[in-house]
């Protein structure tokens, strides 16, 4: 495979991003899939699968209704589907630091393997860990008092995964390194973020009316799954290639200097 070595950028572009980022993925279609799906997708589909149980059994009215007759089972099954919940989550960072790995190997002209990539993912799951929290508290938190300055955090935050993954900064230095990297180039990647997550949208919709035509309940599940598998690896390999196109924009990092820390 040939290495990626381009001139230094002279901007964030949100075309070479998605370039970039697809053909990454084109070229590690059955690992990047195979991640997702085991890390989102099934995990996913567990999920909706508990939630719409759960919701079926608290329905008004219903005689077998577990709350009419043992008040402690609502507070069992609900924090049963906190504990799923919480466990997506730490899933989905667990996916993102897998393909920040695979990501950086194929574009330093290496093969990722999925060992490696799951490898990497768990030696930093700690720290990955308490940089999603941060985000997630602190973002929303500012999103509850004002929208823009919850958006403004998290584009500020939002490569903090990958900084941890080939710069090892910790979680404070990484979400602060982040901070640097995506200044003056927040409005790009707020651009990038939106399309992907239309796009999403578009294709969940294409997917529930189909459902609605075709499917029922189970395949409705399906399709949310798949929708999440996709939407999460493309996401998650987009901030990896916006965090490599950053390092070549401010400071004319190759990928092969980007790789060199696994070495």
């Amino acid at each position: 495979m040939a290495s990626t070595t381009l001139d230094r950028p002279e901007k964030f572009e949100i075309g070479r991003v998605f370039n970039n980022s697809f053909a990454v993925i084109s070229r590690n279609a059955g690992l990047y899939f195979g991640l997702a799906a085991l890390f989102s997708g099934l995990p996913a589909l567990v999920l909706h699968l508990w939630n719409r149980a759960h919701l079926e059994d608290m329905a008004i009215g219903d005689p077998g209704n577990p709350a009419m007759a043992d008040p402690s089972a609502l507070l069992r099954d609900s924090l049963l589907s906190f504990a799923l919940a919480m466990l997506y989550f730490v899933l989905s960072l667990l996916l993102q630091s897998a393909l920040v790995r695979a990501t950086i190997e194929d574009l330093s002209g290496k093969r990722p393997t999925f060992g490696d990539c799951i490898q990497i993912a768990i030696r930093y799951l700690l720290p990955t860990l308490g940089i999603g929290l941060l985000v997630v508290l602190g973002a929303g938190l500012a999103s509850i008092a004002l929208l823009v300055p919850g958006i403004i955090l998290w584009l500020g935050w939002c490569v903090a995964v990958p900084v941890l993954i080939q710069e090892r900064l910790g979680v404070f230095g990484s979400m602060s390194r982040s901070r640097a990297l995506t200044k003056g180039s927040r409005w790009p990647l707020f651009g990038l973020f939106l399309i992907l997550i239309i796009i999403a949208m578009v294709i969940q919709s294409v997917m529930v009316g189909t459902v609605v035509l075709f499917g029922g309940t189970i395949i409705a599940d399906v399709a949310g799954a798949l929708v999440s598998t996709i939407s999460s690896m493309v996401l998650s390999v987009a901030t990896a290639v916006s965090y490599v196109e950053l390092r070549q924009v401010k400071e004319g990092t190759s990928v092969e200097d980007l790789a060199e820390i696994f070495s």
